[in-house]
This record gives C-alpha cells, structure tokens and sequence, in this order.
C-alpha cells in the first residue's frame, strides 16, 4: 500500500436540484391552510404579481369575448393617466401608493387567541377560596404545581417536600442567615400528606391522585361510598379486577362472579383522567383540499381551492420590465428575477392543482367499491401503483397525499385512508387490510359476550369468507382497534 498525495480525474453525474424544485416540492406538501399563507406572503414580496378576485376573471372573460384582441391589450384609463410614478416606486420601493393596496378589498386579520383556564388555573381558584396560611398557601402551590395534564401529582410526596424545602434554604442562604434561621421552618412529610390530602378532595373527583387505584378511591369517597362494594374491591383486590380474574375476587369477597362483574361495570364508569376535562388542547379543524360528489351516478373530483389566492402578472410592471434601456445592474438583475419568480410561481400552482386532481381521479377508479359499500369495498392500494399510473414519481404522490384530506359522501377522510396493503384470498383476489380490520370489528361486535371469540375462531372465520390470514395479524389488528383478548372480555 502506497501513501502519499495522487492527483486522478473521473467522470460521474450528479443531480443538482434547483431552488425552485424545492419550492415546488413544498407546495405539493402544503395543506390547504399553509398554502393560502404562503401565496399571501408572495404576494406582498413580489410586485410581478397582483391579486385576481372571482369577479374579476368573470369580467376578463366577458372582455374577451365582447373586445377585439387589439383593444383588449390596450392599457386601461389608470394606467395611462400618470397618477402614479410607477418606475419611481420600482426603483425606490413598493411601501407606498401600492396598487394592490386600492385591489385588495378584504384585508387580512389574524385571529386572537382568547385566553382558557387550564386545570391549574381551576385548582388555584379552589385553593383561594380556603382557609390557609401563607405557609399552607406555598406549599399547595408546589402541589398544584406538579399536578400533570391527566390530573395525577407528577412525583412523591417526598420529592415536593425536598423541593420546597430547598427553595426555603436557598432564600435562607441568600438572606445571609443560617438555615435553622430561614423565614420559614422546613416542612415535614407528614405536614405535606395532610395537604394532599386536602388537593385531592378538589374538583374535579380523582385530582391528585399519586396512581389510578387512588383516584377511582378518591372518587369513590367523594360520592359518600366509603364503605360501600366497589370501594373495598378497588381497595383491596384491584390487581385481581384490573385482570378480569373474577372468580378469585369472588371467592375472596365472598360474593357471585356476576356481582363482580356488574360492580366491575359500575367502576369502569369512573373518570380515569380527571384532568384531560381541563386540558388547554385546542380542537383541530379540518377543511379538505378535494371534493368527491356523485353527480348522476357517476363520482366528479372537485378541487376546494375557492379561497386559495388567483395570482396573475401585473400588467403595470411588465410594461415596465418591457423598457429594459431604463435599468442596468442590480435594478435590471432584481426585475428579472422577480418576474421569473412570478412565472414559476403561476406555474407552480397550477401544476399541485393537476397533480392534485390526477392522483384523486385514479383513487376514485380505483376504490369505487368503498364509495358504494363501505370500508370492507376498499381495495389494496400503494403509493408506487399510483406513480405508474399517473407518469410521476413515488415521493411526488407522497407528498400529494401528506396531510391532505378529502370530502366524500363517507365522510371527511385523509388520503392516506385510501392506501394500504392487501391480504390473498382463495379466489385469487387482493383484499385491503383496512377491510379486513372493518370485518374483524364487524365479528366482535357481534359476538356472545358470554362466548367471545379468539384470535383463532376470528382466523377460521375469515377463512370461510376466503380471506388468508394468520392469527397473529389478527391479533395485530386486534390490538390496534382496541380490543382486549378473549379472556379479558368474557361475561359470566
């Protein structure tokens, strides 16, 4: 082996993407909502282009048809009256005498958030209206404090005892006194689990629990049933209840196994999560970028663009860009760009419309069994199947698909929906794995509670129907509905 510095030539491609295919392949991606930003933001960037409203391109196109094409490129009367230095505000600037500010009739206001109380802000209204000390007062704070989202006290008792107590010897420290001097004596675990105590009989039932035997206990109390069945099963045979071991709880309580049922049904009702009552999540608006309609029993795609931005190029700064004599430099270099940007742009987004459109017709060919019969009509599709079909890449349909949904006579669904793998059947035949899932729920919501069925009944059953499937994909799909085992949600 020889070392040392070796000058070699070799030849090889390289795909260089351009900015613009970036920006391409963003638009794909963007939903309906980003992708109104995003044309708003171009607009107030770039002067080449202006604004088209609906009754604007009806007015164009009866121009066109009543006008001779001489006079419709003519300049109109506010072009040539000279009202406005347009090359002066090219050369100096668009912040004012912009024309889109007289074509922009409807201005944009962005929504203010109105302010929600939260579940800290519902347990500090409580802890108000006590009798505490300020001592008291600190140290529900820091309960209040580490109470999480779901309503359950985020640490031990202990862990909040040792963190107040070190902000009490940190404020000692800093007042330059000892800390057997701190302001405040330290506080001792048993003062801390009478406070809990106290947090835990706020609303809402089950707040503060340190886990979810304590809650349902909690709740259990509040509602005056101390004492009562469902207390001392929780109390005392939860991991037994928690597990459907009826039998045992029944030997142990010395009670019937459906008494133990009927009391495990009346546990169930409990709030597991007192705190997501409270949760500041806001709720997620959905508003499709398709359109599906059955029209005269034929299915037609429509595009929900109505509130998307028309862009078209501003006739005022072409016919100056036209005048090349008058710029040299950096004003020449920036109206080019800005020009070419407003072309692409145009363009840009009239090839997502078409793209849009290609890949939502073939999914309504393809999947018309769902659009007549449900989800068990869905038929296997991929990403790769479409791409062929429609002469463009795998990625390109990814991107289409990604956070885009679409409004059908079904319902409001993501396209994603309408892609999944399929399972063999003995007639030859690909069936969508969605559509089994859909027959695999059908079967258990139908079935004896007395006798539920098993992974393998669900195998055998399916067979018969002629679909192949092994038991452990039926487990999996199980599992993803939700569903416990068969032992779990047998009834006595």
């Amino acid at each position: 082996m020889r070392t040392g510095l070796h000058q070699s030539t070799q030849l090889r491609q390289e795909l260089k993407i351009n900015p613009r295919l970036y920006q391409a392949m963003d638009l794909l991606y963007m939903p309906l909502l980003d992708l109104q930003q995003h044309l708003k933001q171009e607009l107030e960037t770039n002067p080449f282009l202006e604004l088209v409203e609906p009754e604007e391109e009806d007015e164009e196109e009866a121009e066109v048809e009543e006008t001779p094409q001489a006079d419709a490129e003519a300049p109109t009367e506010g072009e040539t009256a000279g009202e406005i230095d347009w090359e002066q505000i090219l050369l100096e600037g668009f912040d004012s005498a912009s024309p889109r500010e007289e074509t922009e009739e409807k201005e944009y206001f962005e929504p203010v958030a109105r302010e929600t109380r939260d579940l800290s802000d519902h347990l500090r209204e409580q802890i108000a209206l006590l009798e505490l000390s300020p001592r008291e007062l600190m140290l529900a704070e820091e309960f209040v404090g580490n109470v999480n989202d779901d309503g359950y006290l985020a640490c031990s008792v202990q862990e909040v005892v040792d963190a107040i107590n070190a902000e009490i010897v940190r404020a000692a420290a800093d007042a330059g006194r000892d800390p057997d001097g701190a302001p405040l004596p330290l506080y001792t675990l048993a003062e801390a689990e009478l406070m809990l105590a106290r947090i835990q009989d706020l609303d809402p039932p089950g707040i503060g629990a340190r886990d979810l035997r304590e809650c349902l206990l909690i709740q259990i109390r509040q509602t005056g049933h101390a004492g009562s069945l469902p207390y001392r099963l929780v109390a005392d045979g939860f991991e037994e209840l928690i597990n459907h071991r009826w039998s045992e709880v029944a030997k142990r309580f010395g009670i019937g196994p459906a008494e133990v049922q009927q009391v495990a049904d009346e546990i169930a009702k409990l709030n597991p999560k007192p705190g997501l009552a409270f949760s500041g999540a806001s709720d997620g608006y959905i508003i499709p970028d398709l359109v599906v309609e059955k029209i005269d029993g034929a299915y037609h795609v429509f595009l929900n663009d109505a509130n998307i931005p028309r862009l078209k190029l501003s006739r005022v700064y072409q016919e100056i860009a036209r005048d090349k004599k008058k710029f040299d430099g950096e004003n020449k270099e920036f109206i080019s760009s800005k020009l070419n940007s407003a072309n692409w742009m145009i363009q840009a987004i009239e090839q997502r419309r078409q793209t849009m459109l290609k890949v939502m017709h073939y999914i309504v060919d393809r999947q018309r069994d769902f659009f007549e019969k449900g989800v068990q009509g869905l038929r296997p599709l991929t990403l790769r199947e479409v791409a062929e079909v429609i002469g463009m890449h795998e990625s390109t349909v990814s991107r289409v698909t990604n956070e885009k949904f679409v409004q059908t006579p079904r319902g409001v669904l993501p396209l994603k929906f309408f892609f999944s793998s399929g399972l063999s059947t003995s007639g030859g035949e690909d069936v969508s794995a969605r559509g089994i899932k859909a027959q695999i729920e059908k079967l258990l919501a139908d079935e004896n509670p007395k006798r539920p069925l098993t992974d393998q009944a669900i195998v055998n059953v399916l067979r018969e129907g002629g679909v192949n499937i092994a038991r452990r994909t039926v487990a999996k799909y199980r599992d993803q509905l939700g569903v416990l085992s068969a032992r779990m949600r047998k009834r006595v």
